[in-house]
């Protein structure tokens, strides 16, 4: 009799089990944040929290829950806002929870956030706080509009945007103004890894911006990936990050 012959069968029924009973963790011991004058002490650079609150539309493709932006409103205290993706409105909701001012842009009204021109619109030097969460290239498409930052073609195109959109914020925040955005990396099926944040950074840098605060690392509770089974072999990634950056 064949000494591996019970192995052999029992192969795949073990590897069927293993899917079936393998869990993703429902807890995770976080690092105790030192105490300190903040006055929002829960935000911290491990952002945990698996609520949305009740701003935006939760089934708009690729929105991002309100309660970081309100954490940082409330920890930065701007007096005006500017949000030129706004999507299903998440940041205009919370700003009129704070009753602060929010200017909402987005393309699918006519707002080109990547043109110049959209932005000769606004009084120059005029928001304490602007927050974007825009496309992570093309990991989810958003429009048919090809000014759309979700289709640019390649990533050297979305990258050229990228930079003009970026450059077209710095250019209305006030001196002490803050810009804040969500961003996470990918890997396209034809580029490979795709480092989105890095290239935030970099752009940011360029365009006279200064990073103001540590990076803040939102965890993806509730992505639609999540709920997939994939083929392929991969390193998940489970979070997005948010940059803050002020005029340098």
């Amino acid at each position: 009799m064949n000494a591996y012959a019970d192995h052999t069968i029992e192969v795949p029924n073990i590897e069927r089990n293993r899917q079936r009973q393998v869990e993703q963790p429902k807890f995770a011991q976080l690092p105790r944040a030192p105490q300190n004058a903040s006055p929002v002490p829960r935000l911290t650079s491990l952002y945990h929290f698996a609520g949305r609150g009740n701003y935006g539309d939760s089934r708009y493709p690729g929105n991002c829950g309100g309660l970081l932006i309100r954490d940082l409103l409330l920890y930065f205290r701007p007096r005006s806002v500017l949000d030129p993706m706004s999507g299903s409105g998440t940041c205009r909701d919370v700003c009129a929870e704070l009753s602060i001012p929010c200017t909402s842009g987005d393309i699918h009204r006519g707002f080109d956030a990547v043109n110049a021109d959209s932005f000769r619109s606004l009084e120059p030097s005029a928001f304490d706080f602007i927050w974007v969460h825009p496309p992570y290239w093309r990991q989810k498409l958003y429009s048919t509009d090809t000014r759309d930052l979700s289709r640019a073609p390649t990533i050297d195109a979305f990258l050229a945007h990228y930079q003009a959109f970026i450059r077209n914020c710095a250019s209305v925040l006030t001196a002490n103004g803050k810009l804040a955005i969500l961003m996470g990396d990918y890997t396209d099926r034809q580029a490979g890894f795709v480092p989105l944040t890095f290239h935030t950074k970099r752009l940011a840098f360029d365009a006279g911006l200064r990073q103001a605060c540590t990076d803040i690392i939102r965890f993806g509770h509730g992505a639609s990936s999540s709920r997939k089974v994939y083929r392929s072999s991969f390193i998940p990634g489970l979070h997005d990050t948010c940059m803050v950056f002020g005029r340098g």
